[in-house]
């Protein structure tokens, strides 16, 4: 591998996503988060070449960020339903850091990697895999999936997200409303030389093909949270639909934030930066994977899809002290964030990208 091809790109990368940290807090939660890969999944390890030492060629990258617990057979996270319908008799190739070393599974054609939880990991772990030698993603699709928060007003618990553009909600400048002189505007002031980095909208025609392919897929929701959704949002049509494939802007921070302040500054942004769709969900690692990909110059070949599992603003009943004081778990069927939604989101955001990667094996996407 030449380093020096690849330093370039990796500062870059580094540099815009310098300004967030990964703030996360795993602890009291009864699942083991797993963001290596690893487990106890079945496949064989294969050395550090293919056996007839040409690259491995590569139509399709699947990106999620974690696992719960192993990659099958016990509660599923962002991975588990690829892995056991269309990676269980992959070879693993361990892929090295930084950071602990991860497992990329290839099967087909395919292939699956966890790419971390915040911005950081995701993109140098994203980084790390498209520059890996042994492999050729100069034809790949690369689709980040997984999990997020739906925007109030736009989208309902459920929901899956073709993502057509993404803004960074951490870059620019924040300032506590009690420091500013109008404290009803929105507390996120933009910076004009953070353009190059700060916001994204991906492939038009790609994310319009797949919302045409999957738009009509049913999706499916629970009564406990239709119910939470209309005792909070009463009277509000957009909020006791079902669940639907849906276009919108993904709003990236590292940062859990939630309520309607931060609401208000997710919306403020895409308007901000002129996003081609609503203000629809906020997550943690979609504009660095995005700007990795960017800067490895496959930016026109990848797809983001993701799944709401909880709401960005405060359910009826909630407060911040009672989710986050203790550092408690977010996705049990327990949880008031995010009610028994999560398995069936999980299977909705399987379902969609599914459909994307068979139309990607048949040469029709």
């Amino acid at each position: 591998m030449d380093i020096q091809k690849l330093k370039k790109p990796v500062l870059i990368i580094l540099a815009c996503i310098a300004a967030s940290i990964l703030v996360i807090v795993l602890s009291g939660t009864p699942f083991r988060f797993s963001m290596d890969g690893g487990g106890d999944a079945g496949g064989k390890t294969v050395g550090d070449k293919a056996a007839d030492g040409e690259k491995i060629p590569i139509k399709v990258l699947i990106l999620p960020q974690f696992e719960i617990g192993e990659m099958a057979g016990d509660s599923p996270g962002e991975a588990q339903h690829f892995y056991e319908n269309l990676f269980a008799d992959s070879d693993k190739y361990v892929i090295p850091g930084p950071g602990d070393d991860t497992v990329m599974y290839v099967q087909d054609g395919r292939a699956l990697c966890l790419a971390g939880v915040g911005k950081v990991d995701s993109a140098l772990r994203t980084t790390a895999i498209l520059t890996d030698e042994r492999f050729d993603f100069s034809d790949a699709y690369i689709i980040s999936v997984g999990c997020g928060g739906s925007a109030e007003g736009y989208a309902v618990m459920g929901d899956v997200v073709v993502i057509t553009g993404i803004a960074d909600y951490d870059l620019g400048h924040h300032a506590d409303p009690r420091d500013m002189e109008d404290p009803e505007r929105p507390d996120w002031f933009y910076d004009d030389t953070l353009d190059n980095c700060a916001s994204a909208v991906l492939n038009r025609d790609l994310t319009d093909r797949v919302y045409e392919l999957t738009k009509d897929i049913k999706l499916d929701s629970t009564d406990r949270t239709r119910k939470a959704m209309k005792e909070t949002f009463s009277g509000e049509e957009w909020a006791e639909r079902e669940p639907k494939v849906i276009k919108g802007t993904d709003v990236t921070g590292d940062d859990f934030w939630k309520g309607e302040y931060g609401d208000r500054n997710a919306k403020f942004i895409t308007e901000t930066y002129g996003m081609p769709d609503p203000f629809a969900l906020t997550d943690m690692e979609e504009i660095a994977k995005a700007t990795a990909v960017k800067r490895l110059g496959m930016g026109d070949r990848y797809i983001a899809v993701r799944v709401s599992v909880n709401m960005d603003v405060f359910l009826k009943g909630e407060t911040p002290e009672n989710l986050w004081t203790t550092g408690g778990a977010v996705i049990t069927n327990d949880s008031s964030e995010t009610l028994d939604i999560f398995p069936v989101a999980m299977m909705n955001n399987y379902k969609v990208v599914r459909a994307v990667v068979k139309a990607i094996d048949e040469g029709k996407l």
